[in-house]
């Protein structure tokens, strides 16, 4: 069954998948935090949301760039392995940063389902430019 062509330039857009991102991990960090008097739940949930819709704009773009990168080096390894690494310790170390200086009680647990998923998208996503990019070698 074929979309039509409107629903699908909504679910493939950017500003469809930066806003689900804001909005359903925004809403994580408001339950991961939801023992702790208000505002801290709803200031936990604004700061992963907007660190989340910023990941899920950048991760892709840095991932190609720096995958791409290895490969012009012929460094084919590197290649799978450095662009997750890298691009995921800079995400981690934002979110820890970023919610230790908001206050986040719970950090550890507002942040494990976001990075969780970002971890996983970041090594499949690579894995399949590697892939490609070796195959068309």
């Amino acid at each position: 069954m074929l979309l039509d062509p409107k629903i699908k330039a909504f679910v493939t857009s950017s500003v469809t998948h930066v806003a689900f991102a804001f909005i359903v991990m925004g809403a994580w960090a408001v339950f991961a935090n939801r023992h702790h008097p208000m505002p801290e739940p709803l200031i936990a949930g604004v700061v992963q949301g907007a660190l989340s819709a910023t990941i899920t704009l950048l991760m892709k773009k840095s991932l190609d760039y720096l995958s791409s990168l290895f490969f012009r080096r012929n460094a084919e390894w590197s290649a799978l392995i450095a662009p997750p690494i890298l691009v995921c310790s800079a995400s981690l170390s934002g979110l820890i940063l970023s919610h230790v200086v908001a206050g986040t009680p719970e950090v550890f647990a507002t942040i494990a389902v976001p990075f969780s998923v970002a971890f996983t998208y970041a090594w499949v996503y690579t894995f399949g430019i590697w892939k490609t990019q070796r195959a068309s070698a």
